[in-house]
């Protein structure tokens, strides 16, 4: 029996296919649910028209703009907006409040995803492992020889500079315990000094048990103090513009940023592309600055193929990953809203279209623009 509002049933437009396990939970409780059937991100025009047509939730990704044109053809008609995303860049928030419109993202489920994999990242880079890959699979492994014709570095032992310590900074600042690493922490915002004070602990225990030969320590620092002591300089924070708070992030890592830095550090990035100033980040490889870097997000996305990125002259140096940091079957597609991204984004359409908490969009766990429904 399809489940239907007013009599009529409750349709539902995925931009993309988030994975049958989750749609399919909707279409089990009577939902239609139509998927944009191409792997490339549907014209705002085909989403515009889908709007018109009468449905009630729209699930997207980070990839879909939602302006106010958008929004606009969605008035009276869409109850919710679903994204299959923690990142909502891509939404015009003033525009949703404006028409009332609920829009959902999905946090805390993609956390040791996204943090094992700059984990990986920086190890992937800092030994040097694509280019030796790339020199067996073009045959080029002609002889061996001590430091000939590339020589990683090590990381256990090292300085990590972590930029931001929410959920995922300090996850990652955790898988850096096992590496006997220095952790240097620094937030814009809020100082877990708890967190800092409970991983200090640990790495004494660490030292005390003989598995650590050296004390290693833990501490909140300033900006300038991480980026010029980290070996390495991992990047967590959120993408706040200029005008938009009171400590924007866009380009925090900039021509500046990169003159503090050892020649020998490298930077990690899994936060939002347009933290990193590309062109900045460029001069500072090309000119040695820094030693290198490893991105997963991007200024623009995909990563154009006239970025200075791809520079040839930087392969060896620069690793370019297609914002896949939180790429794993279980986060991505688990239908279970306490697992993964797509069942997060599924529960947020049933909360809303049944009725869920009331009916409040406030009071609903994963809308991200609850000061449009709150009681004045």
């Amino acid at each position: 029996m399809v489940l239907a509002m007013q009599g009529k049933p409750v349709k539902v437009f995925a931009t993309a296919d988030i994975g049958p396990a989750a749609l399919d939970r909707l279409r089990e409780r009577g939902y239609m649910v139509e998927v944009y059937p191409e792997p490339e991100a549907p014209p705002k025009s085909v989403i515009i028209e889908r709007i018109r047509s009468g449905i009630d939730a729209l699930i997207t990704t980070v990839r879909d703009p939602l302006d106010q044109e958008v929004f606009a053809a969605a008035a009276g008609t869409l109850r919710i907006v679903a994204q299959d995303a923690v990142g909502f860049d891509n939404i015009d928030r003033a525009a949703a409040n404006r028409y009332k419109i609920p829009f959902t993202h999905t946090p805390d489920v993609l956390t040791e995803a996204t943090a094992e994999f700059a984990f990986f990242m920086l190890g992937a880079v800092s030994r040097k492992m694509y280019p030796s890959e790339a020199i067996v699979r073009e045959k080029r492994w002609d002889y061996w020889h001590p430091y000939l014709p590339i020589l990683g570095d090590e990381v256990t032992g090292k300085t990590v500079g972590v930029v931001g310590t929410g959920r995922i900074g300090k996850a990652f600042a955790k898988k850096c315990l096992g590496m006997d690493m220095d952790i240097l922490l620094y937030d814009p915002v809020v100082q877990d000094r708890k967190f800092a004070e409970a991983v200090c602990a640990e790495m004494r225990l660490r030292h005390e048990a003989g598995f650590s030969p050296q004390l290693r320590v833990a501490s909140y620092e300033s900006f300038e103090q991480v980026l010029a002591q980290g070996d390495y300089v991992s990047v967590h924070v959120p993408l706040i513009r200029p005008g938009e708070g009171d400590t924007p992030t866009y380009h925090l890592m900039n021509a500046a940023a990169f003159e503090l830095m050892k020649p020998t550090a490298y930077l990690i990035n899994t936060s939002r592309g347009p933290v990193v100033d590309e062109q900045a980040l460029y001069r500072a490889l090309i000119d040695n600055k820094i030693a290198g870097a490893a991105l997963d997000v991007y200024e623009k996305e995909p990563l154009p193929a006239e970025s200075p990125l791809l520079d040839p002259a930087l392969r060896d140096r620069l690793r370019l990953l297609h914002h896949f940091a939180s790429g794993t079957r279980e986060t991505r597609l688990s239908p279970d809203p306490n697992r993964g991204m797509a069942g997060r984004a599924v529960q947020a359409v049933i909360d809303m279209i049944e009725g869920h908490y009331g009916g409040n969009p406030a009071k609903m766990p994963y809308v991200v623009n609850k000061e449009a429904f709150e009681a004045k």
